[in-house]
């Protein structure tokens, strides 16, 4: 397995053999290794794994160290007021059930516009989830990041664990000392509200045929989480 497919786990008192972290690093690790061994493979399972209790708290504590975890949704929660009003195993044990149960719904996001860089006067609009719903997209990556990773190609840097923006400039680099002068610049204007969305909802099928996770995913989609603030 590549020593960087899968999501790097490091957290402070998941050392223990049976410590959230470490069950979840465990569990991604076996993904991937199954979903490189057969590229063809259908993963049919997973919705278990979505709503495990160490998933769900290892989820909880990345939305909790993001930017945005003071930031709340429509519901008005952040991650501080979470964790002073039921506290986090009683917010994940709701949570799970609610997982469990199929009663859980996400909520519609909350709107806000920031300046893009560069000082063009341009606005890009953001969807902010709430805590509720940060923590569920958090567990379906945490669960499908490393099945996707085996079907990347070794060049392809954006948004993938353990890769930036320098590996890219390297690679660069490294075709430019050997001949090649051209460098293609180019890209999706307004993406995610461009794209084809049952073209990728297709694409995640050829992976996962859990129906469950499925419907994360596309409620995740279709309420604009996958535009989420940190």
């Amino acid at each position: 397995m590549p020593k960087d497919a899968v999501v790097n786990i490091v957290a402070p008192g998941g050392t223990g053999p049976m410590g959230p972290f470490a069950r979840v690093s465990g569990m991604q690790t076996k993904l991937h290794r199954w979903a490189a061994a057969d590229q063809g493979r259908g993963f049919d399972d997973l919705f278990n794994l979505v709503y495990d209790p160490a998933t769900l708290r290892v989820a909880f504590e990345r939305v909790a160290g993001n930017t945005g975890a003071r930031t709340p949704g429509v519901d008005g929660l952040t991650v501080d007021a979470v964790e002073t009003s039921v506290g986090m195993p009683g917010f994940l044990d709701d949570l799970r059930q609610g997982l469990k149960d199929g009663t859980f719904r996400p909520l519609p996001v909350r709107e806000r516009s920031i300046p893009k860089p560069g000082g063009s006067g341009k606005v890009r609009k953001l969807g902010i989830p709430t805590i509720a719903d940060r923590v569920v997209q958090a567990a379906l990556k945490l669960v499908l990041e490393p099945i996707f990773e085996a079907d990347f190609v070794p060049v392809s840097y954006g948004f993938r664990p353990k890769r930036r923006a320098h590996d890219a400039v390297a690679e660069i680099h490294y075709f430019g000392t050997r001949g090649y002068r051209w460098v293609l610049d180019a890209d999706i204007e307004a993406c995610f509200d461009s794209i084809d969305h049952p073209v990728l909802m297709d694409r995640v099928r050829s992976r996962v045929t859990d129906k469950r996770v499925l419907l994360l995913v596309q409620g995740a989609v279709s309420d604009g989480l996958c535009k989420r603030q940190g």
